[in-house]
């Protein structure tokens, strides 16, 4: 079975794909036993020093390409709004994606336009069809998700939102995504509003087990591993220049694991 097929299996039941932001935290997490990764937008660009955003498209592939190559598993890729604004370049983010390895990805309604940040409704859902039509195109089983960015956006219409996850799924989109939904109630009713697998980004206060009784399928992190390894180093360096002690190697992960865990096997 290809980790495309096995990637789209895994949506049966819920799951939880966390997000590395480079090689070693993709071989570390793997190591862990998630079943499924996906790439962080704002991981890798922090990582880089940039922000959520500044990352051209071709460097994003090559990180794609370098995560999907460090393990074994399903690696699903967030490709933002992909190559380009047309339904066409929707199309090639897709081809793009699956010649890089991925197993699935993302593509959001989001413009990058923080004055307009929104697709219109007809230009989003044609983006849609043509990646949904792309990702059937290939050889090979590709999991392609389609995101509604209204509640990262200011536009905390959840009605409206509703109506194109509906849209997307009747696109052709294997899987339905809106970051940032206020409350559980609000997952509950985009999961019975669709019939396509659901992906809720995590964050404190939810669990996997309510939102299993939700009808959630998928369970991303988003950048939160990268901002909890980004706040530990803060609150390290706050320790080391303001009390002049180093108790946070009390709980870094033994050299002695890492070495091990990068040792090439013979």
């Amino acid at each position: 079975m290809g980790t495309g097929s096995f990637f789209r299996q895994l949506h049966d039941n819920i799951f939880v794909m966390p997000n590395p932001w480079d090689i070693g935290t993709a071989k570390l997490l793997a190591s862990f036993g998630f079943k499924a990764l996906a790439t962080t937008s704002a991981g890798f660009a922090f990582s880089r020093g940039l922000p959520d955003g500044g990352v051209g498209f071709d460097m994003m592939i090559q990180h794609c390409r370098e995560l999907a190559n460090a393990t074994d598993l399903p690696v699903s890729a967030d490709l933002e709004k992909g190559k380009g604004d047309s339904a066409g370049s929707a199309a090639e983010t897709i081809f793009a994606a699956e010649a890089a390895g991925l197993a699935g990805c993302s593509i959001e309604d989001h413009t990058g336009d923080t004055s307009q940040p929104i697709y219109d409704f007809s230009q989003a859902v044609e983006r849609v069809a043509a990646a949904a039509e792309a990702a059937r195109a290939l050889k090979r089983d590709f999991v392609f998700t389609a995101r509604c960015e209204n509640f990262l956006w200011n536009r905390p219409d959840l009605d409206e939102t509703i109506k194109r996850l509906q849209a997307f799924e009747k696109a052709g989109a294997d899987v339905l995504y809106a970051p940032g939904l206020p409350d559980m109630e609000a997952v509950r009713l985009v999961c019975s509003a669709v019939r396509k697998p659901v992906n809720v980004m995590a964050r404190p206060g939810l669990t996997v087990a309510a939102l299993a009784e939700a009808g959630v399928k998928r369970v991303s992190l988003g950048p939160w591993l990268t901002e909890f390894a980004f706040g530990m180093l803060e609150t390290a360096s706050r320790e080391i220049l303001q009390d002049g002690t180093f108790g946070f190697a009390r709980a870094a992960m033994p050299f002695s694991k890492l070495q091990g865990l990068f040792t090439p096997k013979p």
